[in-house]
């Protein structure tokens, strides 16, 4: 440990890390984290992780019939310029 390093050191004497094993947690943190930060508004839908998935799982399978069905989710492409918003399209 090189001086500069020692001398602005936050790490407390008494943290013993001698057992520790490098990475050990590293190829499960890899494989199931996908973390994302909700804005506010869209926080205070949802009362937990569970109730964010069962919306994706349900919006995923609208988009999948949809796509079945050969139609385009205009919802998804965003807004646009020009958009027509509040009229009713046929079809």
């Amino acid at each position: 440990m090189s001086k500069a390093t020692s001398e602005n050191d936050d790490m407390r004497d008494h943290y013993d890390f001698s057992g520790g094993v490098r990475g050990k947690y590293a190829q499960r943190y890899a494989q199931g984290t996908n973390v994302v930060v909700l804005d506010p508004d869209v926080a205070k839908m949802f009362p937990d992780g569970e109730s964010v998935n069962e919306a994706l799982r349900a919006v995923g399978r609208v988009v999948e019939l949809h796509e079945r069905r050969g139609r385009t989710l205009r919802v998804l492409e965003g807004p646009s310029r020009g958009s027509s918003r509040g009229r009713r399209r046929s079809g």
